[in-house]
Order: C-alpha cells, then sequence, then structure tokens
C-alpha cells in the first residue's frame, strides 16, 4: 500500500502566525511580506503580485472594524477623560478635537486591522486557504469560488 504524500498536512509551523500578522498590520501579503494586500482602501487582491499566493479566500467581514471600535475606544475614552479633568475646554472644542481623532485614527486602524485578520486566516489556512481541491488529472491545485 504506498501512501500519498501530497495531501498530507503540513507542518503547523510553515506558517507562522507572528510574522504574518505583522507582515498584514503592514498591509503586506503574509505568505511573502512584499507584495501589497489591498487593491485600493480595504479591497484585498485576488493574489499577491510577488509569490502569487491567492488571498481571495479571506472572510474579513465585520471583524476588522469591530476591532477598530474596540482598539479606538480603549485609546480615546481615557484621553476624553484626561482632557476634561485637566483642561476643561469647551464641550464643543473637546468634541470636535476628539471626533477628527476618532475619525483618523479610525481611517489608519482599519486597513492594518483588516490585514491582521486575513493574515490570522492565512497562517491557520481558515476559509480555503489549505485546502487543496482535486481536479480531473489528480493534479493539485487551488479553485475559486464564485
Amino acid at each position: 500500500m504506498t501512501h500519498d504524500t501530497s495531501t498530507a498536512p503540513l507542518a503547523e509551523d510553515d506558517r507562522p502566525v507572528k510574522p504574518a500578522i505583522w507582515r498584514g498590520f503592514q498591509r503586506k501579503c503574509p505568505n511573502c511580506g512584499e507584495g501589497h494586500l489591498f487593491n485600493g482602501y480595504l479591497k484585498v487582491v485576488d493574489e499577491c503580485p510577488v509569490c502569487r499566493e491567492e488571498l481571495f479566500h479571506h472572510r474579513a467581514d465585520d471583524g476588522p472594524a469591530y476591532l477598530t471600535i474596540l482598539v479606538v475606544g480603549h485609546i480615546m475614552a481615557p484621553l476624553i477623560h484626561i482632557a476634561f479633568t485637566r483642561f476643561r475646554p469647551e464641550p464643543l472644542v473637546l468634541a470636535t478635537v476628539f471626533t477628527v481623532g476618532v475619525v483618523a485614527l479610525s481611517l489608519f486602524l482599519l486597513p492594518r486591522l483588516k490585514g491582521v485578520v486575513v493574515a490570522i486566516q492565512w497562517s491557520r489556512r481558515m476559509h480555503g486557504f489549505g485546502a487543496p481541491a482535486l481536479h480531473d488529472e489528480g493534479n493539485i491545485t487551488w479553485t475559486r469560488l464564485q
């Protein structure tokens, strides 16, 4: 009886999570760290232009938005409290300054956190990032779901 190694699971550390997360935060391909992850602001490219790793499998959905709200809220809430108790600015000034700060921080973090979510999914082989499909010839290839 022969053992087919082409479909054997790969080692757990062949896609380390920490480097992938850092590459995703930098908006780079989680595989090579060279190619850009996005085409535009939040549209993930179908494949890396450098290493040709397919990235269309991602299912980030609302995760990055929730993470952005969580991070921005935890940063800005104490700052609003400190600014109000120490400096006592006019309420309209405080609201204006912190509205601009919240929007700017959210726009900065959202694509980076989406890159992190995509990188985690890639490194953990979630949502089709590690599942090969067999074609008629028996060769392992990757198929895109339409």
